[in-house]
């Protein structure tokens, strides 16, 4: 087997791994679903995790990069994760990371092609009945990627993840 080979094939596997590492705010969805896993590339036995958080100052940014370390390092691998200065978007998520939201009852945000719309006074449907009888009831979430709404109809309150 070439180098190449050998390369690409431990390179698929990394990114297996890397499927396997929860978001730690999102338990139900992988920091590849999520879209924060940048770029693998593999350099004199090492291992680079290119990485963009979702905020800056996200608060759970060490949390992701010491899972995912210790994710690799369990594997036999010597990582080092880089945290990159480029924009998050949410048209990174995967659509499974879409559906695996409303399973928890968080509003997954639409995919916007970087027309990212004031979603103050914007009817969402509701992740719990579908409803688009919903409206925000605080801008503000548990943490800066999430706003707070509810449903008329089925009277439940939600978060919603931000547009970005």
């Amino acid at each position: 087997m070439s180098t190449e080979a050998t390369t690409a094939t431990a390179e698929k596997h990394i990114w297996e791994l890397l499927d396997e590492v929860m978001d730690p705010e999102i338990p139900n969805v992988s920091l590849v679903e999520l879209g924060v896993i940048d770029s693998v590339a593999i350099s004199d036995g090492r291992v680079g995790i290119g990485m963009i958080p979702t905020f800056s100052g996200c608060p759970a940014l060490d949390v992701m990069k010491s899972d995912i370390r210790e994710k690799l390092t369990e594997a036999g691998y010597e990582a080092k994760v880089t945290v990159l200065r480029k924009p998050w978007s949410t048209d990174r998520m995967a659509d499974s990371a879409r559906e695996k939201m409303k399973t928890i009852g968080l509003a997954p945000p639409a995919k916007h092609g970087g027309n990212v719309e004031w979603e103050m006074f914007t009817k969402i449907p509701c992740p719990w009945c579908e409803s688009m009888d919903t409206e925000i009831t605080s801008p503000f979430g548990p943490t800066l990627c999430r706003a707070i709404y509810y449903c008329n109809s089925c009277q439940q309150p939600f978060e919603r993840f931000k547009q970005l």
